[in-house]
């Protein structure tokens, strides 16, 4: 068993670390009792007080939450530039160095750590949401953000019953208050380190990546899920030692930065295949879960988890998953998907999911093979809390329905194999007269061959830009779209902004239409707030 692998060699619990009796109270993290991954943890964790560097540092005022969001967005931000150098820009020496002066917070987090190319956000969700149905306080960590900074840091407790997580599908996210607190105390450290890295200053997403690590410790959390913001060998989540990294399905994506062909992207993204063991005074075995994969990325996966010694399990392989029909999921619009899933350790019949499309069965089977995966920790899940949770996720922005007659969906498919999976999923769960599509595309995507993918499916066509430096104009989109489809007569209307045309598309469409807004995560944002003002 790797109970051992929690407690460093030489040291003694000490009792006042945790109160135990808090900690093992229901679901199943009451019945793994003192076998927890808290209890088998205690020893290895020091006093926050210890190393804070914030207690005793000056306050000059206290910051508001707009002057809270002025700060955090004055750091450099590649989420807003189209093209910058990636290796000489992501530092993870810088991000390591900074979290050394805050104490390393990030060094007694559990971690689950995932990256890919599809599906990183919704499979994080997944094992967020199972965990909290199993009785864990679980950190999430994702990005970008739809609406609100605030999203991407998250804890999902199923204790934490205030009025904000009961009308908000961001449940649990941090409070103004709170991140206003964080950062009033980070500043100082912050501005001393920028003035002397020899690394350079930090970047808005390392900023942010610190402001969670130091949030979930604060708040002790059980687990933390971290989604990698872009690649991974190079990103700022990638610091940690997690328990158990996962793997999304691989495809092209930010060629420009992580290489033209699947073997370089997939070998960015493999990046977070480590051979150290968190919390690990011993030697112990990784564990990696992946999605099916092209062949290329495949064999990177494969290459590095047998480089580092890395346990690797398989959906498709070691995973299986098989869709349920009934008469009742046949009906449309489908609300929920049911299916079975054959683990490692058990098999999962009946389950069911609110999040539509085939390719969501696949991130909860990888889900669902993290989960079984932590019995390596002794740590349980049981079958029911697996269901619940994978019935409770939710993730907004995602083939989300936000209104009905006509039928309004957002999707934030920004490449082409998710533009291909969008298509396929909007096919196979709702009946319409009429396809509306609202698209805007950043401007350092594969422009063409999205709207390549999409057209066919479409009967007019509305271009539009988000509020974002990297949106492509849409003159230029329709140029392309004109190229490709020279004698096509398709009606092609431009629109300067998101909230004009989401109004053009609801004023063309009747009841029986369908209105699809897609090809960004930022047009699916600002779309998600004009919809539901």
């Amino acid at each position: 068993m790797r109970n051992a692998i929690f407690r460093h060699s030489g040291e003694s619990r000490n009792p006042e670390l945790f109160d135990f009796n808090r900690l093992m109270d229901t679901g199943d993290r009451g019945r793994n009792a003192r076998g927890s991954v808290r209890a088998q943890l205690g020893s290895t964790f020091r006093r926050y007080d210890d190393f804070n560097v914030f207690r005793n540092s000056p306050i000059n005022g206290t910051m508001t939450y707009p002057e809270t969001i002025q700060y955090l967005e004055s750091f450099i931000n590649y989420e807003k530039i189209s093209v910058w150098p990636y290796k000489e820009s992501l530092k993870l020496e810088r991000m390591k160095n900074f979290l050394q002066t805050m104490g390393n917070p990030h060094d007694t987090l559990k971690c689950i750590h995932i990256a890919g190319t599809k599906g990183k956000g919704s499979t994080c969700a997944f094992i967020a949401y199972i965990l909290k149905e199993a009785g864990y306080k679980v950190g999430l960590y994702t990005s970008p953000h739809l609406s609100d900074f605030r999203e991407r840091i998250r804890i999902l407790s199923s204790k934490r019953y205030t009025l904000n997580a009961i009308r908000s599908e961001f449940e649990g996210m941090i409070s103004k208050n709170g991140l206003c607190d964080l950062i009033q105390r980070l500043k100082p450290e912050i501005e001393k380190f920028n003035s002397i890295s020899k690394y350079g200053p930090l970047s808005f997403f390392e900023v942010y990546t610190a402001l969670a690590f130091i949030y979930f410790k604060e708040q002790k959390v059980d687990f933390a899920v971290l989604e990698t913001g872009l690649g991974g060998r190079l990103d700022a989540t990638n610091v940690v030692e997690p328990l158990i990294a996962a793997m999304t399905p691989i495809s092209y994506e930010h060629t420009r930065k992580l290489g033209n062909t699947l073997r370089k992207i997939a070998t960015e993204k493999a990046g977070i295949i480590k051979k150290s063991c968190q919390l690990s005074a011993v030697s112990c075995q990784p564990i990696v879960i992946t999605a099916p994969q092209e062949k290329e990325a495949r064999e990177v996966i494969q290459n590095k988890c047998k480089k580092v010694g890395a346990k690797l399990y398989e959906v498709g392989k070691d995973i299986l998953c098989s869709r349920q029909l009934s008469a009742v999921s046949c009906q449309l619009p489908i609300t929920s998907c049911q299916f079975r899933i054959k683990g490692l350790l058990s098999n999962y019949p009946n389950l069911k999911i609110k999040l539509l499309g085939g390719h969501q069965l696949l991130n909860a089977s990888v889900a669902i093979g993290v989960v079984e995966a932590l019995r390596d920790y002794d740590i349980n899940i049981s079958i029911d809390s697996i269901r619940k949770g994978l019935y409770n996720t939710l993730w907004p922005g995602r083939c989300e329905t936000i209104s009905k007659n006509p039928l309004v969906v957002l999707d934030g498919a920004q490449n082409v194999a998710s533009m291909k999976i969008l298509k396929e999923t909007v096919r196979e769960n709702f009946r319409y007269k009429k396809l509306i599509l609202v698209l805007g595309i950043s401007n350092d995507k594969d422009i063409k061959g999205i709207c390549n993918e999409i057209y066919d499916t479409t009967d007019e066509i509305i271009l539009t830009k988000a509020n974002n430096p990297r949106a492509t104009e849409p003159n230029f989109i329709e140029s392309i779209i004109r190229n490709q489809k020279p004698e096509s007569e398709k009606q092609i209307i431009k629109t300067k902004n998101i909230k004009e045309a989401v109004k053009l598309a609801q004023q063309k469409a009747n009841p029986k239409d369908l209105i699809l807004i897609t090809g960004s995560l930022f047009v699916v944002g600002e779309a998600r707030n004009v919809c539901t003002i």
